[in-house]
């Protein structure tokens, strides 16, 4: 039998693969490649460049390989600024659980970044939202979070947002926070699951 050679010389690249990290034109085109080893290549090599993150952030709404997905996030934490966060706070109101998640785990890595953004969250109108912002500050080393906390205790009309709120304080409160978690204790009175919730951080804070 008699084999024939390929056509293509021995020195060509192969028509799916990504340039040399360096080449943003080549890496930004393998981001539409249909195969996901390919499109996980690129995301890699932009992980090296600041200018291609509104074009990473789109390929987050689109990607449906969920390991690509997650190099996505890598990237992106890698190149955290104020443009990453403005780009990944919107998918905290995705219908995707999984999208939703990977944002909140993704901001946390982002301190100094997402603290601007945190007092604007915590007022958002959807209390789903709200939550997931009290998630991203559970994790936020910042010397405001207590304070922040306390304010949604306070004024929060959500239970469920409250709780969470508690259970933070319960890591991070101070003494300023047992008067407020013992008013909220009474202003749901009625939720046995917040007075446990609450009698617990106290006790947390107090053995602090």
């Amino acid at each position: 039998m008699v084999l024939v050679r390929s056509s293509r010389s021995a020195a060509e690249p192969p028509p799916v693969a990504v340039a040399e990290a360096d080449d943003l034109p080549a890496l930004l085109a393998g981001l539409d490649a249909p195969d996901p080893a390919v499109r996980r290549r690129a995301v890699r090599g932009l992980g090296a460049h600041p200018q291609a993150v509104p074009e990473l952030c789109a390929r987050l709404l689109v990607e449906p390989a969920l390991s690509v997905r997650t190099v996505l996030f890598t990237s992106l934490i890698r190149l955290k600024s104020p443009a990453v966060v403005e780009a990944l706070v919107p998918l905290l109101r995705e219908e995707d659980a999984g999208l939703r998640n990977e944002a909140t785990e993704a901001l946390q890595e982002m301190p100094e970044e997402v603290a601007p953004y945190i007092e604007s969250l915590l007022r958002d109108p959807d209390s789903d939202v709200r939550i997931l912002a009290i998630q991203v500050l559970s994790a936020l080393p910042h010397s405001d979070a207590p304070r922040w906390l306390v304010q949604v205790v306070e004024d929060d009309p959500h239970v469920n947002v409250c709780a969470a709120a508690v259970d933070c304080l319960a890591e991070v409160g101070g003494d300023e926070a047992v008067a407020p978690l013992l008013a909220l204790k009474r202003r749901f009175a009625d939720r046995p699951f917040v007075r446990f919730a609450v009698d617990l951080a106290v006790r947390r804070i107090e053995g602090r």
